[in-house]
Order: structure tokens, then C-alpha cells, then sequence
């Protein structure tokens, strides 16, 4: 039987989502919760894929699932004392090892030597070895499914061989080049060399991006290869991401359910949950009935109204931490009339913050001043800074050449706010605020809600979205070069999702000397003059930042946050 309130609430949300719920609270049973060995945690969504270079990628439940099975190279050893709501902070002065038992590095060779721990086995019983490193490495090479992440991070940490003649137009020198070179030796069963072409600041900070750098078990990736898939991208896309992670893909059910089983063989000791499921329940109402009837355990993605309403409710606790959450405007380069900067700079002057900070957010979000997050090493408030000053936005859309929005009507199609439909109890009071204050200036702004998959497909591998609001983008690399290449540098100079096909070959060349400077008060202050640039052009548009959070049973402890702002279900026990 549903408890009453739940009962009221299935019935006021139609038969199509009652029978969804229903399906949800036959899942687990009281006893089996109250007993802590499963978890039920609720989403607006689930993985739509699991391969580390697949479409799917950038999407943040896509990544949800990946942490759950993969296993970093290193970590960061948590502060000894959590924050205020109670979540594990990690010190990202304090790299420890996890794949890896230990590393060196020879400063004038620039090789770098990783010692692989041993006595790791993987869900099918394999035990890690330089092999499953040798595997994934080429595997990254190849560059042959959706998005080159892997690739990328390796590239960005100027490790030899991992260059851009892998995209060449020329198939003999592509195919030469995704062909792993003596950049990465196997030296032993359990040490791998590592060679770079310039001294590098972020190889260790990129090995500890697990959705990227995360280890795959080769044996059982080469056994689910095929003649016209031979790196098994299909399968690690669709099927199961076999690694050496703390959890095991039990079963998957895409747009529903993602079962996972704690792993038996994991180095680390068997995880204090056994059975963890992550399901599907897009609206904000389901998840908190679910919740406060005792059936789940963990919900994520609800307003800020709600996870205040939720912290009255007995039983229910909320944990958030301020991370690298933001909200940023999309206007793609490539696609007029976004390809003027008068242009681009009104809509900053248009955009309603405060508006947005309030409505959208309850207060509790701030206007955001670059384009790192501001918890980052080396984030720079841009000076003088965007406000809400609608003559001003006038003035600047005069100088475009659209006097009160003449001549924009032309562009009706994009004009359409592209966002996350799964996200509009969120997003919705957000957009209608931002459609209201541009139209009142004369943008002819109409909103344009998408899938969630869609929207993924679009940013990262298409790059088309016209217009868009994104708030699940946050670079997962700890440092404000990371973010510069992964989301403004040119794709010709290496840049991997620069969702505005934004290219400024000034900023280009700053990078290619921040990357390799090793004096880091130069570094640091070459990327400071970078984000005035992007600021200055509007590469993006940064609206607020805000806290991530997620409500919870009082019984479940152990919440801790990464970059990735996925929570590692590892560290969770009642």
C-alpha cells in the first residue's frame, strides 16, 4: 500500500506517472532500507550512456553513473572535519593515490613514473595490470567515438603522441597518428612511464578526473570488441562500463532505472551499501513524496524553495556544499546575429540578475563575475563587471544595429532559449524572467525546452544551440587552465567543448604559453587577463552561481563532495 500522502500525490499527477511510481516503491523494501544494504536514490534522470567518450558525456546523471564503476588514478584525501551541512570536502593540495600506489617525476627528462598498486581486481575477477593502463591509453588515441575526452585530458597534459594529427583530414597521417607511440611505456606488470612533450602543470591534476581518466578492465572490453566496433565503444556506451570501481552494473534500463552491486573485489573493502538504484522521477513532487514516505533514501535537482521546505520535514535531512555550480547564457559564434559583440554585451546589460537570484532561486544564489568557478585557484572578478541596466542594453543594441530590436524579428529561430526540459521545475521561473526582461528591450526571446539527451547531443558534439542556458557545465579539473582549454580554447588549438565555436587567436596563443609557463605567478596572472578577455567578448555569459544540494534520510551519512558534484554512493552508510 502507498502511504496516504504519496497516494494523494499519484493521484493528482496522472495514471502514466502513478504506474512509474508504483514501479519505483517496488523496488526496495522498508526492512531492507531500514537494514542499510540498498540505497534508492532519485533523479530527474538516469545515464543515457556510460562510455567515456561517448555523446553522453557533459550530461551530470551520465556522470553520476560512470563514478559509481570507475576507479581514478589518484584522489584528494578529505579535510578532517566536514562542512557545515556535513559533506566530506576534499584538500586539492593533498593528491592521493588510488590506482596508483605511488609516482615520480624527473623534472629534466620529464617522464613521469607511475607504480600501479597491485592486488586490484576488477567485477569480473581481472587483476589491474599496466595492461588494462597500455588498453585505455590507446583506447583514448583512437578518438573513435562521440567526443575525444580522453583524448583531450591527455592532450591538455602535453603527454607525447597525443597530438592534434589525430584529426587531420589526411587518413594516412590520422591513422599514424592514433597510433600509441614510446610516450607511454609499459615498463613491468606494474609501472607504466609516462613522457611529456613540455613540462606540464596538469597531468596529476587531470589524473584525477575519474570520468576521463578512469582505468578500463581491457580483458573484458576486448572481449566484447567486434570487427566494426573494435575498441567496444557500443558497449561501454550502452551496455556496462567494466572497471575497478567500487560498484558493479547490475542492470540498466535506460530513461528509468540503473541497478548497481557493491563490488566483492574491491581493494578498498566492500562498500557499507551493497545494492545502490538510481531511478528516474522527473518531477520535483514525486521525488519528495518518495522521499519523506521513507521508500527512498537520497533525492538530488529540486529548488531551492523545496530543499528549505524539506529541512522543516522530521526524518528529512539537506546537505549542499557552495562547489562550482553555475548558470551561464550560451550565444553561438557561429550563428548570426550572435556574432556581434554589441549585440552580446546588450543582452548582458539585459539580463535581469537580481530578478533571476530571487524568483529562480529563492535568494539563495549570487551573481556570478567570471567564467571559473570563484571556489577555484585563480578565479578573477571581471572589473567593471555586467549589471542590470536596460538603457544601457538599448544603447549597445542601437550600436549592433537593431534600434529597439529592429531587424531581429528575422531571426525568430534562434531567438528560441534552448534548455533542459527535465530541469523546468529549476529553470522554468528562470527563463520566463530572462524571455521577459529581453522582450521588454526588444529581443523577440521565445523559450525552447529540449531533452535532456538532446541537449547533450547538441552542445558537445553538434555545437548548434543558437542561444541556450546551461547550469550543468563546471570544468572537473581544478585549475582555470583546465577550464580555459576544455571550454574556449579554438578547436584547432586544441580546445575540446567550446559549445560557441567561440575562436580568438589571441587567447589561443595565451594559452599555448600559460599551459607550459612554470613560473605559476605568471601563469596565474596570464589567466587572469584571459578571463577579462572572455569577459570582455562574452564568450559565455555567467548568470549566478549557486549551492549544490540534495535532501536525504537523517539515517544516511557519509555525503561527500567532488568536482564532478556526483556523489560517490562509496562513502554513504546508515
Amino acid at each position: 500500500m502507498f502511504p496516504p500522502n504519496l497516494r494523494q500525490t499519484l493521484a493528482r499527477t496522472g495514471s502514466a506517472i502513478a504506474l512509474t511510481a508504483g514501479a519505483i516503491l517496488s523496488t526496495v523494501s522498508p526492512t531492507a532500507a531500514a537494514e542499510g544494504d540498498t540505497l534508492l536514490f532519485l533523479a530527474e534522470d538516469v545515464p543515457s550512456g556510460l562510455d567515456i567518450d561517448g555523446p553522453s558525456i557533459a550530461i551530470p546523471t551520465t556522470q553520476l553513473g560512470m563514478v559509481q564503476l570507475l576507479e581514478p588514478l589518484i584522489a584528494y584525501e578529505y579535510f578532517d572535519e566536514p562542512n557545515e551541512d556535513g559533506v566530506l570536502m576534499p584538500d586539492f593540495t593533498k593528491p592521493v593515490g588510488r590506482l596508483l600506489e605511488s609516482w615520480d617525476y624527473d623534472p629534466e627528462t620529464l617522464v613521469w613514473t607511475l607504480h600501479l598498486r597491485k592486488g586490484v581486481l576488477s567485477c569480473a575477477g581481472n587483476e589491474f595490470t599496466a595492461d588494462d593502463m597500455m588498453y585505455t591509453y590507446a583506447r583514448a588515441l583512437n578518438v573513435g567515438s562521440a567526443v575525444p575526452n580522453a583524448w583531450f585530458l591527455l592532450n591538455m597534459s602535453g603527454v607525447k603522441g597525443f597530438t592534434q594529427e589525430v584529426f587531420s583530414p589526411d587518413e594516412d597521417v590520422a591513422k599514424e597518428a592514433r597510433i600509441l607511440g614510446d610516450g607511454i611505456r609499459k615498463i613491468d606488470d606494474y609501472t607504466i612511464e609516462v613522457e611529456q612533450v613540455e613540462a606540464n602543470p596538469l597531468l596529476l591534476v587531470n589524473m584525477a578526473v575519474t570520468i576521463s581518466q578512469g582505468v578500463l578492465d581491457s580483458k573484458v572490453m576486448e572481449e566484447n570488441a567486434t570487427e566494426d566496433d573494435p575498441w567496444a565503444y557500443d558497449y561501454a556506451n550502452n551496455v556496462n562500463l567494466p572497471s575497478f570501481g567500487p560498484y558493479c552494473l547490475e542492470s540498466w534500463t535506460k530513461n528509468d532505472e540503473i541497478r548497481f552491486k557493491a563490488n566483492p573485489n574491491y581493494y578498498r573493502g566492500v562498500a557499507p551499501i551493497e545494492t545502490a538504484i538510481i531511478k528516474k522521477v522527473p518531477q520535483g513532487g514525486n521525488r519528495i513524496s518518495i522521499l519523506r514516505s521513507g521508500q527512498a533514501q537520497l533525492i538530488q535537482g529540486m529548488t531551492p524553495n523545496q530543499y528549505d521546505s524539506l529541512r522543516k520535514m522530521p526524518g528529512i535531512k539537506v546537505s549542499g556544499v557552495t562547489g562550482n555550480e553555475g548558470l551561464f547564457g550560451v550565444m553561438n559564434f557561429a550563428t548570426p546575429p550572435f556574432d556581434n559583440i554589441k549585440l552580446r554585451q546588450a543582452i548582458a546589460y539585459a539580463m535581469p540578475y537580481e530578478r533571476i537570484i530571487n524568483v529562480g532561486y529563492s535568494g539563495q544564489a549570487k551573481q556570478w563575475e567570471s567564467v571559473i568557478p570563484e571556489t577555484y585557484p585563480g578565479y578573477t572578478p571581471y572589473e567593471p563587471g555586467y549589471s542590470y541596466d536596460p538603457e544601457k542594453a538599448k544603447e549597445l543594441l542601437a550600436e549592433a544595429g537593431y534600434p529597439n530590436g529592429e531587424g531581429l524579428e528575422e531571426f525568430a529561430e534562434q531567438f528560441k532559449l534552448t534548455y533542459v526540459a527535465e530541469k523546468e521545475t529549476t529553470l522554468g521561473p528562470v527563463v520566463n524572467q530572462i524571455r521577459t526582461a529581453l522582450n521588454e528591450i526588444g529581443i523577440p526571446v521565445t523559450l525552447d525546452p529540449i531533452p535532456q539527451t538532446q541537449y547533450g547531443d547538441r552542445q558537445i558534439v553538434k555545437k548548434d544551440l543558437a542561444f541556450g542556458l546551461n547550469d550543468q557545465e563546471k570544468p572537473i579539473g581544478v585549475d582555470a587552465g583546465y577550464a580555459m582549454q576544455l571550454f574556449f580554447v579554438s578547436a584547432e588549438a586544441g580546445g575540446l567543448n567550446n559549445m560557441m565555436n567561440y575562436k580568438n587567436p589571441e587567447l589561443d596563443e595565451q594559452w599555448s604559453v600559460a599551459r607550459v609557463e612554470g613560473d605559476m605567478d605568471k601563469r596565474e596572472e596570464i589567466l587572469s587577463d584571459m578571463q577579462t578577455t572572455l569577459m570582455e567578448d562574452v564568450a559565455w555569459l555567467p548568470i549566478v552561481t549557486f549551492k549544490t544540494q540534495w535532501a536525504h534520510s537523517d539515517k544516511l551519512s557519509g555525503l561527500s563532495w567532488n568536482p564532478s558534484n556526483s556523489l560517490l554512493l562509496y562513502d554513504l552508510h546508515y
